[in-house]
């Protein structure tokens, strides 16, 4: 079948709310080999103006793959995630990711590429609070291997 290009300016519903805790920040933080302790320490953390802890900048992958997933199981896209290759990722934040936050992300697929009989899709997740306020927007790039 093959990735539909019918997919490319679609916008998927707003993904369940992701509850940041502190336990998560500190798990990732030590994931990537953070030893800051603003992701550790709620008074280092608020020492630097922050209300608690705060993630790293590349935490707000965590909560935009979830919401990309919807793209990535939606039939109709036609994505054999088997085929699927990390191309690219950015992110823009308009203000820090702090333990007791609850995002809610919404995926656009800002544009689908064919290329060398591989499809590349970019998606934009914008990560928001649930009373709206812009936190970060996440732009990735999927690369969906043709066939053999």
């Amino acid at each position: 079948m093959g990735v539909s290009p019918d997919i490319a300016g679609r916008e998927y519903p707003p993904a369940p709310v992701y509850e940041v805790g502190r336990e998560k920040i500190a798990e990732f933080a030590t994931a990537i080999g953070s030893a800051d302790a603003a992701h550790f320490d709620p008074e280092a953390a608020r020492a630097l103006g922050h209300s608690d802890v705060v993630a790293p900048p590349t935490f707000a992958v965590i909560a935009a793959q979830r919401s990309d997933a919807q793209l990535i199981r939606d039939p109709d896209a036609g994505i054999d995630y088997s085929r699927v290759v990390h191309g690219e990722e950015r992110f823009v934040h308009h203000r820090p990711i702090v333990a007791g936050d609850r995002l809610v992300a919404t995926t656009h697929v800002d544009s689908l590429r064919v290329a060398g009989g591989h499809s590349m899709i970019t998606t934009r997740v914008e990560l928001a609070t649930e009373s709206g306020e812009a936190v970060s927007t996440v732009l990735s790039t999927i690369v969906v291997r043709g066939g053999e």
